[in-house]
């Protein structure tokens, strides 16, 4: 493809190995998880070189940009070099201290254990 050339922005999410399926791509858009500069993208609209895409997935939003148009499905490799991740670092998920039902009373070290894990020290 040319750099003047277009390709649908579903068709390019399966191609770089966002989505496992091109069906699953355009539920996606369909669902409103995948936007085009800002703006929520159906599935059968065109993405250039240049364009930003936003992909939500599980609960946190993948910032990519589009490096090389696709078509059809490529290696990881290849894929890594058509797409430029800018998704900011994730935030660590905080640890929930979770005992057995029926276990009783924490012992003074346990409660000392989820003071520590719920910042409570």
């Amino acid at each position: 493809m040319s750099a003047g050339e277009a390709a649908r922005v579903d068709v390019w999410l399966w191609a770089v190995r966002i989505y496992k399926t091109r069906s699953a791509a355009t539920t996606a858009c369909r669902a409103g998880h995948v936007r085009l500069g800002g703006e929520r993208a159906k599935a059968a609209q065109r993405v250039r070189v240049g364009d930003e895409i936003r992909v939500r997935i599980a609960g946190f939003d993948r910032i990519l940009i589009v490096r090389q148009l696709l078509t059809k499905r490529v290696g990881a490799p290849v894929a890594a070099t058509a797409m430029e991740d800018r998704t900011p670092a994730r935030e660590p998920v905080p640890r929930i201290a979770v005992r057995d039902r029926g276990a009783g009373r924490p012992t003074k070290r346990e409660r000392r254990e989820i003071d520590r894990l719920r910042g409570r020290d």
